[in-house]
């Protein structure tokens, strides 16, 4: 009598399909039909209406994936967003190290013209070598996806320099506010599954900031990376980072006179595990920790160790542990608190603050 039964069932269900083929109308999107064994019911399932369900409703089944957590590492998302950044650093040393974070020092105008040192034309802030210093930045960034795979965004910058040290005898300079270098870019999926994804970031920064007022670094910058992310399971997840950065132009260096730039390419790399610690239909929180470093393959430095050097910045590795969480509101809304503190010797900064919006649509 079961094997009846399924038998009749593998025959009407085909000429069910066909008729509603020949009156035009929809077939289901999939249907499964369980043999079952001796002694339970035939069971018949369809999942068309699991594939009309609204995207809100299959995320709340479990269907999509975990929401990037992370505050410092890439994101791989590919989506349409708003995002608002907002950083405070601490005691920044060696501002011009590789002109990464503003042009080579103007201390280098005000030097005796015997000197093979001596740059009139050194594009930084002067006359003082800063050896300590803190800056707040403001990052207002716009996201646009184009389709699945591809999106291209632009980011404004807004930077806050406060200096508070300068080697004695060199001079200072006061407080500097205003525009930075600003970024366009674009993101390619190379990978999706419904656990994780790895995305190709390329990125150019233009030199829009004030290079003399240290909000900038007077050359432009090409970048490129491989941001990835995997959910490990329906509450932990990882995600990670590996890039470089190339400067295109940059100061003279060490002498003037040396084929090489003041300005150095930049490798970098990070990775950052989250769990969540509650999550709901419409909300989650959970704390990441990330550990982001960089590797200084070129250029100079003006500071060492708080005392003026002048030396090649190559070789130079700095390491960043960054401790924070975020809140996800609807899998659209989040909010990003964290820390960060250097680990090594050699820095961009003792310790950062960021506190992060994003919105995406």
């Amino acid at each position: 009598m079961m094997m009846t039964r399924a038998l009749i069932l593998l025959l009407v269900l085909p000429v069910s399909a066909a008729a509603q083929d020949d009156k035009g109308g929809p077939a289901p999107a999939s249907t499964v039909v369980a043999i079952p064994s001796a002694g339970s019911e035939v069971l018949v399932a369809a999942d068309a209406a699991e594939q009309t369900r609204p995207p809100a409703a299959r995320q709340q089944l479990g269907t999509k994936r975990r929401p990037s957590m992370v505050g410092y590492v890439g994101d791989s998302t590919i989506t349409s967003q708003f995002r608002i950044r907002f950083d405070s650093g601490f005691q920044i040393t060696s501002p011009d190290r590789a002109e990464f974070f503003y042009a080579k020092c103007g201390c280098y105008r005000d030097l005796p013209p015997s000197l093979n040192i001596f740059d009139p034309d050194a594009e930084g802030p002067g006359p003082g070598i800063l050896s300590k210093g803190d800056f707040q930045q403001l990052f207002v960034l716009g996201e646009y996806a184009i389709g699945d795979r591809v999106s291209v965004f632009g980011e404004l910058p807004v930077r806050w320099l406060k200096p508070q040290e300068f080697v004695a005898g060199t001079g200072s300079f006061d407080n500097q506010s205003g525009l930075s270098d600003v970024r366009l870019g674009a993101k390619l999926g190379v990978m999706s599954t419904d656990s994780g994804q790895a995305t190709v970031l390329v990125q150019m920064t233009t030199p829009t900031g004030d290079s003399r007022k240290g909000l900038g670094t007077h050359h432009a910058s090409f970048e490129t990376a491989l941001l990835a992310a995997q959910q490990v399971g329906e509450r932990v997840g990882v995600e990670g980072q590996f890039g470089a950065i190339v400067p295109i132009g940059g100061s003279p260096g060490i002498p003037t006179t040396n084929s090489e730039k003041f300005s150095g390419s930049v490798l970098y790399y990070g990775i950052g595990p989250s769990v969540d610690l509650y999550t709901s239909d419409t909300m989650r929180f959970g704390p990441v920790v990330e550990l982001v470093g960089w590797h200084v393959m070129g250029g100079f430095q003006t500071l060492c160790a708080g005392v003026p050097c002048f030396a090649d910045a190559s070789g130079t590795n700095i390491v960043n542990i960054k401790i924070g969480g975020r809140f996800v509101m609807r899998d659209r809304n989040s909010i990003y608190v964290g820390y960060g503190k250097g680990l090594t010797d050699q820095k961009w900064y003792d310790d950062i603050l960021r506190v992060e919006f994003r919105r995406s649509f």
